[in-house]
């Protein structure tokens, strides 16, 4: 097996982003489930927002725990990409030896333990926080919901996903083993930016700043997702203590906060380490750390503020949404955009952004032809 047990267990962002589906659809669904056998004792005047709560727990499942599993298959083929270009001469000498694809592939399955983990993790929080979610649903003159132990919810949010991430993971890889032994044999390391030559001749270090961008869109990808997540889960966080509650208010930045950190870092680690040897041929070449901050960790400021923009719009849109359509029939405080908060999300993301560029352009000091002719 060229997979180990080690290589599925240190994939931390699968499992921070696999928790919070978890977590968030543990609680609700639970509550969903719990609440449905109190109905008959429910008072006519407070009906719609019986009605109103079980239809919001559904949406919120449904649009969070989608998009957050989503997320999951796209870090989960990346880390599996990853993997094998990182160990294609290893495998191609598998292969050059007679081992069969399928036995190559096989163990790959470990790749949804960072799942499993992940899987319990958030259903095991999502119980420890019910008695909050249950206690809001109690103060606002419904009946008292008991919380009890759904033993399906355990197999569909922590078992099934687990089987599922499992087999996805063998079968994209023995897809991706199909490549000839001659091909992997070459090695299939990350690629660099490569400068195309245009009709236009622009200089070097704008060439590197667009090729940088165009030639890593998972990282692009990652990043937006992390400035989304930080947007649209900070600003909504911020909102629910008037909306629902000061602690899930809280709850819900915590979750952004965690989300965006771990897909910053997965990208930015990524985007430096595959741009090793331009990094390198810079330096040599007497560029100083800005030119290279500026052409290689440049590009991604523009995939950043787009998260940030499609973040905001998306977190209010989903709360009118909310309040429109599910709480129509309900009296609670009206909604509108807090311009606010989001002066101070903003200003808070773009001095953790800037930081973390910087952090890592600094880390990029260590990078010699030296230090590349030797791996």
């Amino acid at each position: 097996m060229t997979v180990s047990i080690k290589d599925g267990l240190k994939l931390f962002a699968i499992v921070v982003v696999f928790a919070c589906v978890a977590f968030v659809c543990t609680f609700f669904l639970n509550f969903y489930l719990d609440a449905l056998t109190v109905r008959d004792l429910v008072a006519e005047a407070a009906l719609p927002l019986y009605e109103a709560q079980l239809l919001s727990a559904k949406l919120t499942c449904l649009i969070s725990g989608l998009c957050l599993l989503l997320v999951s298959v796209v870090l989960v083929t990346f880390y599996i990409k990853l993997y094998l270009d990182s160990h294609a001469k290893q495998i191609g000498i598998l292969k050059a030896l007679g081992i069969p694809d399928i036995k190559i592939a096989s163990g790959f399955w470990v790749f949804g333990l960072s799942v499993l983990i992940g899987g319990l993790i958030g259903f095991g929080g999502g119980y420890a926080f019910a008695p909050v979610v249950y206690g809001v649903m109690d103060g606002l003159d419904l009946p008292e919901v008991p919380i009890r132990f759904h033993g399906e919810l355990l197999f569909f949010l922590v078992i099934l996903p687990f089987l599922c991430f499992s087999a996805f993971s063998i079968a994209y890889a023995l897809l991706k083993l199909r490549l000839p032994v001659s091909a992997l044999l070459r090695g299939k390391e990350g690629k660099t930016a490569k400068v195309r030559a245009s009709k236009k001749q622009r200089p070097f270090l704008t060439e590197l700043f667009f090729g940088t961008l165009r030639s890593r869109p998972a990282l692009a990808f990652f990043v937006a997702f992390a400035c989304f997540c930080f947007s649209a889960m900070l600003q909504m966080g911020f909102s629910m203590k008037d909306l629902s509650s000061e602690t899930m208010g809280i709850t819900i930045a915590v979750m952004g906060v965690l989300l965006a950190a771990c897909s910053l870092l997965l990208a930015m680690t990524m985007l430096v380490r595959s741009n090793a040897e331009t990094i390198a041929l810079m330096r040599a070449s007497g560029y100083r750390l800005r030119d290279y901050w500026a052409a290689v960790l440049g590009g991604y400021h523009i995939p950043a503020f787009v998260g940030f923009a499609v973040g905001t719009v998306y977190q209010y849109g989903l709360l009118k949404l909310m309040l429109e359509l599910v709480f129509k029939d309900v009296e609670i405080p009206d909604y509108s955009f807090d311009f606010v908060v989001f002066g101070v999300v903003l200003a808070v993301f773009v001095v953790l952004y800037e930081l973390t560029t910087v952090l890592f352009t600094l880390s990029a000091r260590k990078i010699s032809i030296r230090a590349l002719s030797t791996e």
